[in-house]
């Protein structure tokens, strides 16, 4: 962790000291689901995420473990950013969140199904894209 006074030894407070804001739980988002992985593609969300806040997210969760930077195949000019296995342990979280989402929102159709096949089988789900993640 970003080595700053904390608020407190609560788990929760610290944990969201470092991806409790929306805008880097949107980027984890995007690195587990949307496989967008270049600066651009994060400006390119739906969201539609200043620049200095992008940068300011990527740097603290790159300081924290979360992701990493990795030189681009194909262009110098690009970074790609990818999920560490520290980040790749927050996918249950993310799962929890769009289960309780599906609950209490109105959700389009894609999402909803997208949600009842995690639902039908929750664990299997997390232990195969907990490995797709990890593999890239």
């Amino acid at each position: 962790m970003i080595d700053k006074k904390k608020r407190s030894d609560c788990p929760i407070s610290r944990s969201l000291d470092i991806w409790g804001d929306k805008w880097s739980l949107l980027i984890v988002r995007d690195l587990m689901f949307n496989t967008q992985c270049t600066y651009g593609d994060f400006l390119k969300s739906e969201e539609k995420i200043a620049t200095n806040i992008l940068a300011s997210r990527l740097q603290t969760l790159e300081i924290n473990g979360l992701i990493t930077k990795q030189d681009h195949p194909v262009s110098k000019a690009k970074v790609l950013y990818k999920l560490t296995k520290k980040g790749v342990d927050l996918l249950p979280l993310m799962v929890e969140i769009n289960l309780w989402a599906n609950k209490y929102f109105s959700l389009p159709a894609e999402r909803k199904e997208e949600i009842a096949e995690v639902k039908r089988n929750k664990e299997g789900f997390i232990t195969h894209k907990t490995a797709e993640l990890l593999r890239t």
